[in-house]
């Protein structure tokens, strides 16, 4: 601090110094002591400091100074100095009790005893405001915290007052929609960071680099610094119509994006994965491509480089997302019959897939939960046959158990083997948790046993298998018995036996623990003693068993191929297995609703050569136009023709058939004869050459060769 502001402080002005030993100085104690010690100077004609700053200088001889004035002091980096006028009293007081025990009082001099007094007083009021001031900064902070707990002490009180308690209002998480997505669950780090804390996973990660700037903050995925700089490849999304409170969305291609879109499947045909990587450098955003490519890495066992794909393809599309469109509210919508709306839902199902397999139980529920309220009645992918599953890995059980309260009775869900052996095995492990009130943990257990007991019932065919997988061996009670013995997976439709294979091959390792074992023990019993009893609901589950489960839906089949699970897949129809399955549209709807179509291609093989014409007829893109020369597709037309006619034939009565069989029978051997001649002469042309075997060089140059 600079010697003007001191001097400030002390009251001094510039010209204004004592200049000898008569200067006047008012403290307080008497003027005679004042004059007798007079001021004490250092080296240099300036005054010592003594350590209590005895007295307080008044420069100004015609001006009295008030214990007032005094009070209210200067301020000094926004605090008083009361401690240093404290002081200054302390030891005027002192000196002044000194001085007047030495001289001999005078008359009309009142007793010295008084001044002590008073200026104790005064400092006790000083002692006593600055208690006052910190009192206040204390009580501010503490006013701040007691402020809610008496709120809660008021609203205690209400309640006590109000008579009978009634049962409080369920939270604000119960009363939102059951497919409500949160944002902070969709990012699989902060599932990571309630596992192994902030550090480790945030520990290796380095901020992002300022030279990449991408347009967006998006919720599904984060932006890498290794991806291609972001343009925008042509994908936008429109909205078609809002009714009921709900907002129906389409993706739309660019002119530019459908030549890509093109250039993407004759990629496909050719059945080579470095044409796509060829694409994905001119397009680098091209979702089909990024999840097809995808699947070609995953099947490589590159699972990093797999991820990263689906995640720039996610990326790609919610750029493209409409300002209306929410992935939170539940009421957004997307018809899956449009084709642009399918990379979508495949791009959030495997991406929900990759999460399972990372160990993020919690963000894969959140990301099914996103895919099911897409379109919650049709559900095209069936996520209703994972997301007990996921549900139960996550240890939400109370949202599995609100799930299917809430759907049941519009959705049947009790009909489907995981939700029937899913939600009491929610409510069992619910039973073991010990933070719940006893009468709750009752309840539950009360109630998964009862909904077990109606499982076993209505799907017998899932016990032993379950126990096979879980490798433990049954009673021999159990497995000699008819109902749960080998007829009971025989005997139960293909359709049902397809999702029970779904089921546990996805989730029996859920039930390996030696409690849930011995609780399924128990309630196995007693489903035995109910059969042995002739309990009417065993009859009505068998007959419900052949009526409900005749043929499982498309989307079933659909579900069934992307899941991957051995068992599920080989308990498909032949009907599904026998026709092509495309990674980038597995199993598409028959009422596909096209926005734009591929154009027609020529057929550039028609004058090609023979071998190449055999190698590209192995392809399954190539139809019989593409197979065959002009001359030889008209005899197979014409022969086509001729055996429809020839079937026509043999179907009429033996009278009307000698009136016209004459010349039509002649024309079909002509027609069959000119396709074999069509057929032996294109296999004549057939010639090797073998590079190893010598061949003389005909002088002339007009030599043939074979």
């Amino acid at each position: 601090m600079s010697r003007r502001a001191l001097r400030r402080l002390r009251g001094e002005q510039r010209g204004q110094e004592p200049l000898g030993p008569g200067a006047l100085q008012f403290g307080f104690r008497d003027d005679d002591d004042a004059e007798e010690e007079g001021p004490k100077r250092g080296p240099g004609g300036r005054r010592p400091r003594s350590p209590g700053k005895e007295g307080v200088r008044v420069n100004n001889r015609f001006e009295l100074i008030n214990i007032e004035d005094l009070e209210e002091g200067p301020v000094v980096n926004g605090e008083r100095s009361d401690g240093l006028r404290t002081e200054a009293v302390v030891s005027g007081s002192k000196r002044k009790s000194q001085s007047g025990s030495a001289e001999p009082r005078k008359d009309g001099e009142v007793d010295d005893r008084t001044g002590p007094l008073e200026q104790s007083n005064v400092s006790g009021k000083l002692r006593k405001k600055k208690k006052k001031q910190k009192n206040k900064k204390s009580s501010t902070g503490e006013t701040s915290e007691n402020g809610l707990e008496d709120i809660d002490r008021i609203l205690e009180r209400i309640e006590d007052s109000s008579g009978p308690h009634h049962p409080s209002p369920p939270p604000l998480s119960s009363r939102k929609h059951v497919l409500y997505v949160e944002h902070r669950h969709l990012n699989p780090d902060t599932e990571l960071k309630r596992y192994f804390g902030a550090r480790a996973v945030l520990g290796e990660q380095r901020p992002r680099q300022r030279q990449r700037v991408y347009p967006k903050c998006t919720w599904l995925t984060t932006p890498k610094s290794t991806w291609p700089r972001y343009a925008k490849p042509g994908l936008s999304m429109r909205l078609l119509e809002s009714k009921k409170g709900l907002s129906c969305f389409a993706f739309e291609h660019s002119e530019e994006y459908q030549q890509t879109q093109h250039k993407f499947l004759a990629a496909v045909e050719s059945m080579e994965p470095n044409n796509i990587v060829v694409l994905l450098q001119t397009s680098p955003y091209h979702v089909d491509s990024l999840l097809q490519l995808s699947d070609a890495c995953r099947f490589q066992d590159d699972q990093e480089m797999a991820r990263d794909l689906v995640e720039r393809a996610l990326y790609s599309m919610e750029c493209a997302f409409h300002p209306l469109f929410s992935l939170t509210s539940g009421t957004c919508r997307l018809d899956y019959r449009r084709p642009e709306n399918r990379s979508f839902y495949l791009a959030l199902y495997k991406q929900m897939s990759f999460l399972e397999k990372r160990g993020c139980p919690r963000t894969a529920l959140e990301y099914c939960k996103l895919i099911l309220s897409l379109e919650p009645d049709e559900d095209p992918l069936c996520m209703l046959l994972l997301v007990d599953h996921l549900a139960l890995r996550a240890r939400d059980y109370e949202y599995l158990i609100r799930l299917f309260q809430e759907w049941e009775a519009h959705r049947n869900l009790s009909q489907l083997p995981n939700f029937a052996f899913s939600v009491p095995l929610a409510y069992f492990l619910l039973s073991q948790q010990a933070d719940l009130p006893e009468q709750e943990l009752s309840s539950a257990r009360e109630k998964a046993s009862l909904l077990v007991r109606q499982a076993l019932i209505m799907f017998p065919g899932v016990l032993m298998p379950l126990l096979e997988c879980c490798s433990v061996r049954p009673d021999a009670a159990v497995a000699c018995h008819p109902f749960f013995g080998p007829n009971s997976e025989i005997s139960q439709p293909p359709a049902l036996s397809q999702l029970v294979s779904l089921y546990l091959g996805r989730s029996h390792f859920l039930w390996k623990e030696p409690a849930i074992m011995s609780w399924l023990e128990e309630n196995v019993r007693e489903v035995l003693q109910a059969v042995d009893a002739g309990d009417p609901a065993v009859e009505e589950c068998e007959n419900r068993r052949k009526v409900l489960y005749q043929r499982a839906p498309r989307n079933i089949h659909r579900h069934v191929v992307l899941s991957e699970i051995k068992e599920a897949v080989a308990a498909l129809p032949p009907d599904v297995t026998t026709q092509s399955v495309m990674g980038f549209d597995p199993l598409p709807p028959s009422d596909t609703i096209y926005s734009y179509t591929r154009p027609e291609r020529l057929s550039p093989v028609s004058h090609g050569n023979t071998i190449a014409l055999f190698f590209r007829s192995l392809l399954p893109s190539y139809t019989m136009e593409e197979l065959l020369p002009r001359q030889a597709l008209s005899e197979l037309r014409g022969r086509a023709g001729a055996q429809k006619a020839l079937l026509r034939w043999v179907s009429l009565p033996q009278g009307e058939r000698q009136e016209d069989g004459g010349a039509e029978g002649l024309d079909h051997n002509q027609g069959l004869n000119r396709l074999m001649l069509a057929v032996r002469d294109m296999m004549a042309t057939f010639h090797f050459h073998d590079p190893e075997a010598p061949h003389e060089d005909h002088a002339e140059g007009d030599g043939e060769w074979d």
